[in-house]
């Protein structure tokens, strides 16, 4: 899978979700503080990782700033995004179940390596549900 991944500084977790990908055997394109050629600040960063996905780049995106809020925001404002911010293995397994969320986004401030390690898994293991309401509901976003 191509995942894109955007970060506004290489504090925390950043540039190990890069290797955690790439260990996992997924291609990563790089945004921002991961990037020499691009601005580093988070609306800036994410916005390109968000376009990856929205344009048919990349299959997700991952996205991270200080508090994982701002990285969340500016992705969720482009067309066809859905970005989870998610602190945990449970969340991140949720956002995928019941948003069919498309992007993950990260608190560079908040996330540990052990907890990095649980969100990754369940998010890349997670399957959007076929049950009516959840699709009516992801369904629906398109709409708003």
């Amino acid at each position: 899978m191509r995942i894109s991944v955007a970060a506004d500084s290489k504090d925390g977790v950043a540039e190990r979700v890069v290797a955690e990908l790439r260990r996992r055997g997924h291609e990563v394109v790089t945004h921002g503080a991961l990037s020499d050629e691009e601005r580093a600040d988070w609306a800036w960063a994410s916005e390109l990782a968000a376009r990856d996905v929205s344009e048919g780049r990349a299959d997700q995106a991952v996205v991270c700033c200080w508090t994982g809020t701002g990285a969340s925001i500016a992705a969720n404002k482009v067309p066809g995004v859905r970005a989870a911010l998610c602190v945990d293995a449970y969340t991140a397994d949720g956002a995928r179940k019941w948003n069919d969320a498309n992007v993950l986004a990260l608190s560079l401030r908040l996330t540990s390596d052990v907890v990095l390690d649980e969100i990754l898994a369940a998010w890349l293991d997670g399957r959007p549900s076929t049950d009516a309401a959840d699709l009516a509901n992801v369904a629906h976003l398109e709409e708003i």
